[in-house]
């Protein structure tokens, strides 16, 4: 296994609020890693803090990037530095450009990871090597016949595949999902979870999730880290987790 993401006592403070509270994880390059803990544990500022989109007021975040170099500090740098370092995030509202069609969107997708001028000859059907790279994806996450569509007009379920390619078009080291199956049906969820299974398998993108549906986060991952209070009280594998008495406490209420 390759380390791919490391926190070192990452902090978050806002006013007397310790909201992280000196996390120190290293998430490896095989496994399907999910974050989990109540409301108000602290996840969306650890996943902020990973992302660039809040400053840590300690403690360091790592990341290995795209190149398979060794790991380097990323702490403090912008969304868009990290990005294009090797690290997406898909987010729980759907971030799409709605009144483009899917393919637009993922060209959009290449051009911000390739350097190009966002500007209409950039997204031209006409400009071949991006339409190319665009369907690769779009293929990934089984979209084909809907490339054209524009995603106003997708179902949720497709909204969220249209998200989860995005991350995907920058060719990224590590996608951070953000409770990936939130508003979807029975069906939709059993495809999502499908669908990253899939890509964890045929490429060497690594996936980190938050989610509630506890369903869905012991059937897709291989451990499981657990936060409360802004403290990691919990780490190992899905049998292990669920066998935790701090976990039952914090996060399942007691219940056995």
């Amino acid at each position: 296994m390759t380390t791919v993401l490391e926190t070192d006592g990452l902090e978050r403070q806002f006013g007397k609020l310790m909201a992280v509270d000196g996390v120190s994880v290293s998430i490896d390059s095989d496994d399907v890693t999910s974050i989990i803990g109540p409301n108000g544990a602290g996840k969306t500022t650890f996943y902020n803090l990973l992302s660039g989109r809040l400053d840590p007021t300690g403690g360091t975040v790592k990341l290995r990037p795209r190149d398979g170099a060794d790991l380097i500090d990323v702490t403090g740098q912008t969304p868009y530095e990290i990005n294009r370092l090797g690290l997406s995030r898909a987010f729980q509202i759907n971030n799409v450009f709605e009144g483009l069609s899917v393919i637009d969107n993922l060209r959009i997708a290449r051009i911000s990871q390739n350097e190009r001028s966002l500007d209409l000859r950039s997204i031209a059907r006409s400009d071949a090597e991006l339409s190319e790279e665009a369907r690769e994806v779009i293929e990934m996450v089984n979209l084909e016949d809907l490339e054209q569509t524009k995603c106003a007009n997708l179902s949720h379920g497709d909204k969220r595949k249209v998200e989860v390619a995005l991350a995907l078009g920058t060719d990224p080291t590590v996608v951070l999902l953000d409770e990936p199956t939130a508003g979807m049906n029975a069906t939709e969820t059993d495809r999502m979870v499908d669908l990253v299974e899939d890509i964890n398998e045929q490429t060497d993108t690594t996936f980190v999730l938050t989610e509630h549906d506890m369903g869905v986060v012991l059937d897709i991952s291989d451990r499981i880290l657990v936060l409360d209070n802004g403290s990691l009280i919990a780490d190992g594998t899905p049998d292990e987790v669920m066998a935790n008495e701090r976990v039952k406490e914090a996060y399942l209420g007691g219940e056995a």
